[in-house]
Formats: structure tokens, C-alpha cells, sequence
């Protein structure tokens, strides 16, 4: 049994003064954080398509904490929803929090930060790609150490851009060395500590590819406040197309997250399965398209 979970999977019943309501219409919605420019484009996406059938939706945050997450799952089963939309913490290792969902015959669907699971479906975007695309580009700028400040490894996303970045080198014939990856929490002071540690490293690496645009600005900041020429010096991307990505100069190029699209993508597979015109195919993950976009901060050669 899974601590705070009620036994045999009986859930409190939250809607007891309608008992013969077979169906509450509420979809519960767990994501890591609502204070980020993408969540806030999946969560419009989902409200979009929800508004349509009248279905409601309920919407938690985990603080990137795998125990604030496992306080969400038990508060979404005991509101009886009908269907779960969940992107993973920073730290979650297990997904044995949802297993009562799955053992109830109560659809999960992971989206951006998913979980294997032959019982779940995915949505994410094509990482592997995407980070291969931001490497190549430095690296067709005439970047020759490109350093890559990433997340958490046991994160789809993260781990999966690592794999581009390291394709793009293999592909140009450039070493891969374990010293130009940075494992961060990507925060404002992630951003600010990579470019002092770029700063101390000899050869000095002259591009840099950071997993979000949050903290690839920050390391902009640093950089500059050191005296560091961008891009001459150093080339810059980031990930995400947050709207810091337009304001700061220069322009950070970095990758499109098509984040309405797939809050838009979660929210019809799941109700559609609700409703019974198409089920949910939990072996196979939706794969949607990145974009990069490319402005002055990458651009050593115009």
C-alpha cells in the first residue's frame, strides 16, 4: 500500500451528495512548477480543449519535490478525478505514487518529464533532436568546446538533449569530455556558477548550450559582467523560447517548446479516451517538433 493511500483503493467520495454519478468530469493536472512561461502555455492548452466538453480541471504543483508530488496523487484520487495529466518532479525516482490510479483503471498520462510504463502513455518533445540541433548550430559557428549545463539526469528531457549534444560532436569529429558537462538544478545561481566555472577552464570553451533560457541568461549576465564578448568570445543557447529569450541582449537563440500544443495534445488524448472514441495507445509516446530559433547571442560568423 502506498503511504496515505486508503486501503483495497476505496476513495473517499468527495461528490457523496450525487452518488449515482458515474463520471465527476474533473481532470487532475500535477506539473513540477506553475511559475514557468512553458507550464503556463500547457496548462492554457489543456484549459483550452477542457473548456470545450466542460470538463474541470484540477491543477497542482509538486515544487519539483517527489513528496509534495506524492501529497498531490493521494489528493487527486480522494477528489475521485476521472483521468490524470502529471509531468514529473526533479527528484522522482518511482512513479509507485500513481500505481493506485493504474490499479483503479483510472487513465495516466505523463507529458514533457515522463516515466516508462507499460501501463501509461507519454507526450514529449523529440529532446534527442533538439539538443543535437542547438550543439550543431554552435558547432557550424565555429564553436570547438562546446560546454553543456544541463538537469537532472534521470529526467527524460535532460538526459535525452545530453544524447544530441553528444551526437553533434561524434558527427564533427569533436572529443567528448565529461569536464564540459554541468549537472545543475538550472536555477539563476546554476547560470551564474557555469560561467564562472567556464571562466576558469583552459582551453576556455567558446560556446555554451544551457538546458533552459532562465539560467542560460544568467550565465549571459555573468559572462558579460566579466568582460566575456558575446558571441565573439563565447556563443550562447538556451532551451525553451521564454519570453526572457527575446528581451535580453543579445537575443538568446534557443529551442521552441511547443508547450500549448502539448497541453492541447495531453487534454484531447485523455478525454477522448474518457468518452471512449479513441483510446489511449500506452505503447507509443507522442513525439512532438521543436523549433530552433536562432537570434544574435550564437552568432560568431553573422
Amino acid at each position: 500500500m502506498v503511504a496515505g493511500f486508503p486501503q483495497m483503493g476505496y476513495r473517499t467520495n468527495t461528490f457523496a451528495s450525487n452518488p449515482r454519478r458515474r463520471r465527476t468530469n474533473t481532470i487532475g493536472v500535477v506539473v513540477p512548477r506553475l511559475n514557468s512561461n512553458f507550464m503556463s502555455a500547457v496548462l492554457a492548452g489543456m484549459e483550452k480543449v477542457a473548456n470545450g466538453p466542460a470538463c474541470n480541471l484540477i491543477i497542482s504543483q509538486s515544487l519539483e519535490s517527489v513528496k509534495k508530488e506524492e501529497a498531490n496523487a493521494i489528493t487527486m484520487f480522494n477528489s475521485r478525478v476521472d483521468g490524470l495529466l502529471v509531468s514529473l518532479a526533479y527528484n522522482t525516482e518511482t512513479v509507485d505514487h500513481f500505481e493506485p490510479f493504474i490499479r483503479k483503471g483510472i487513465p495516466l498520462l505523463f507529458f514533457d518529464r515522463v516515466f516508462s510504463h507499460q501501463q501509461c502513455a507519454g507526450i514529449v518533445i523529440d529532446n534527442v533532436l533538439a539538443g543535437y540541433e542547438a550543439t550543431a548550430h554552435l558547432i557550424g559557428q565555429g564553436c570547438g568546446r562546446v560546454m553543456d549545463v544541463t538537469g537532472n539526469l534521470k529526467r527524460n528531457v535532460y538526459a535525452d538533449r545530453l544524447k544530441g549534444y553528444r551526437q553533434a560532436l561524434q558527427e564533427n569529429c569533436i572529443p567528448y569530455e565529461e569536464d564540459l558537462v554541468k549537472v545543475t538544478d538550472l536555477s539563476q545561481e546554476a547560470g551564474a556558477e557555469a560561467a564562472r566555472q567556464l571562466l576558469a577552464m583552459q582551453p576556455r570553451p567558446d560556446g555554451i548550450f544551457v538546458a533552459n533560457d532562465f539560467c542560460a541568461v544568467n550565465c549571459m549576465a555573468a559572462l558579460k559582467t566579466a568582460g566575456i564578448r558575446i558571441p565573439g568570445e563565447v556563443a550562447v543557447a538556451g532551451f525553451n523560447n521564454d519570453s526572457v529569450s527575446r528581451v535580453v541582449e543579445p537575443g538568446l537563440t534557443t529551442s521552441h517548446y511547443p508547450g500549448q500544443e502539448m497541453g492541447e495534445m495531453a487534454a484531447k488524448s485523455l478525454i477522448h479516451h474518457l468518452n471512449g472514441s479513441k483510446n489511449i495507445d500506452v505503447t507509443h509516446t507522442i513525439m512532438l517538433r521543436s523549433r530552433l530559433v536562432i537570434r544574435q547571442s550564437s552568432l560568431k560568423r553573422g
